[in-house]
């Protein structure tokens, strides 16, 4: 199960839920008809708090095509895993022999806005909404085990594999056929009335259930995600690179990150809502009351300066049971670095002087360099970390800095002598 924006910030990879049933319970009878089968199904759907249900006949996706041309175009990045066996990733039956069905549900996360920002208030960072609350795979995997499991106990010999954003499985494309949303020109799923604020998962079953209407598309002429996107990520409708999506670069992405991309990001720190933000159909979302997905404040806006001193271990357990860890302490702490240069608060100065002279990995001394030449006012400190550093990497990003600061003083000497 995934967001069903499903970009690059929350595209899987940490293995599959491969969960096969045990014939049990009491077999269904010779009058459940099909249509009474499906129904059986979506109210104990329902009882489980998903909110939307479908079914669509297993075969290759109608969006095959495009994932091919897509990782042709190498717009996914570093995400190995997504080029891999793409044939597989495209055809349930490929995952599921005698796949016949596809059940997609979807699971709604929604919970409201951002805390207003004081004035004068330390800087903040932000983080995108869907990891506000605890880690969304363990708390759904266990409701869509079930789910799987009520439905053996209606069809003890059925057969079945549940994944929750972790296997071989286009999650909006099945959501798209099974009538769950339409996928949007920002890539995200969407649903008439509901928006785009949920999560997504699947049950491939050998069961042979009648498929639901394809979604229709309701976008229409509207382009606001497009225009709205921070990096220009999305490059046509229904076009997504992920290399300049922000999510991918914040979560995703393991190294540094590109120095035109960094500005772009401001103080976003983990993943990225501006193109769900501007989705018109965004104002039908309801804030969900699901206890597992409530929000932690210190999860929402929460100060960077403390932050940029996680160690490993530190980092581990402040985040503990939370999507935040699959960006990694290195990742994660990166961002902060990048959000600290961006807010350029005076305040941020002296903590970030001490990671680039003290902190372990070489990408956060990189990054931490970087912004300090974007905030100024610390050339001594980069003069002298210079002499000291061993990584070439961190080196090129000290002298970049420093080369910043010299253009921008530059800059300002000849507007004096403009203006005199």
């Amino acid at each position: 199960m995934k967001p069903s924006h499903a970009n690059a910030s929350t595209a899987g990879g940490a293995g599959e839920l491969g969960l096969r049933i045990d014939p049990a319970g009491h077999p269904a009878t010779a009058a459940d008809s099909a249509a009474e089968l499906k129904e059986r199904i979506r109210n104990e759907a329902r009882s489980l708090g998903f909110d939307a249900i479908g079914f669509a006949r297993a075969g290759e996706s109608r969006h095959a095509q495009r994932l091919r041309a897509w990782l042709q175009a190498g717009r996914h990045g570093t995400m190995g895993w997504i080029a891999r066996n793409p044939e597989r990733r495209s055809d349930p039956r490929a995952v599921l022999s005698g796949a016949r069905t596809v059940v997609s549900v979807s699971l709604p996360y929604y919970r409201g806005d951002w805390p207003v920002a004081h004035p004068g208030a330390p800087p903040r960072g932000r983080i995108a909404r869907y990891a506000w609350g605890r880690d969304y795979h363990k708390r759904i995997r266990r409701r869509l085990g079930r789910l799987a499991r009520a439905i053996g106990t209606m069809c003890p010999d059925a057969r079945w594999l549940a994944y929750v954003d972790t296997g071989p499985v286009l999650d909006r494309a099945w959501g798209e056929e099974a009538g769950v949303g339409w996928i949007g020109k920002n890539t995200n799923l969407i649903r008439k009335g509901a928006g785009s604020w949920f999560f997504l998962g699947e049950i491939l079953t050998d069961l042979a259930l009648e498929p639901d209407q394809p979604a229709r598309n309701y976008c229409g002429t509207c382009a606001r995600c497009i225009a709205a996107c921070p990096t220009g990520a999305i490059v046509g409708p229904y076009q997504l690179d992920a290399r300049r999506c922000i999510s991918y670069l914040t979560i995703e992405h393991r190294g540094s990150i590109p120095a035109e991309m960094r500005p772009l990001i401001g103080s976003r720190i983990f993943g990225c809502d501006d193109c769900q933000e501007v989705c018109p159909w965004n104002r039908f979302a309801v804030k969900t009351q699901d206890p597992d997905f409530a929000e932690r404040p210190e999860q929402q806006t929460p100060e960077l300066i403390p932050l940029l001193f996680l160690d490993a271990n530190a980092f581990r357990a402040r985040f503990q049971g939370t999507a935040i860890l699959r960006a990694k302490r290195s990742g994660f702490v990166r961002n902060v670095a990048i959000a600290l240069g961006n807010l350029g608060d005076r305040r941020s100065v002296e903590p970030l002087s001490r990671a680039l002279a003290h902190d372990p990995d070489p990408l956060v001394r990189g990054h931490a360099a970087w912004a300090l030449g974007r905030i100024g006012g610390a050339q001594a400190t980069l003069y002298d970390a210079a002499r000291r550093e061993t990584s070439q990497d961190v080196l090129a990003e000290i002298r970049a800095a420093l080369a910043q600061r010299a253009d921008a003083a530059s800059t300002t000497s000849t507007e004096g002598e403009t203006t005199t």
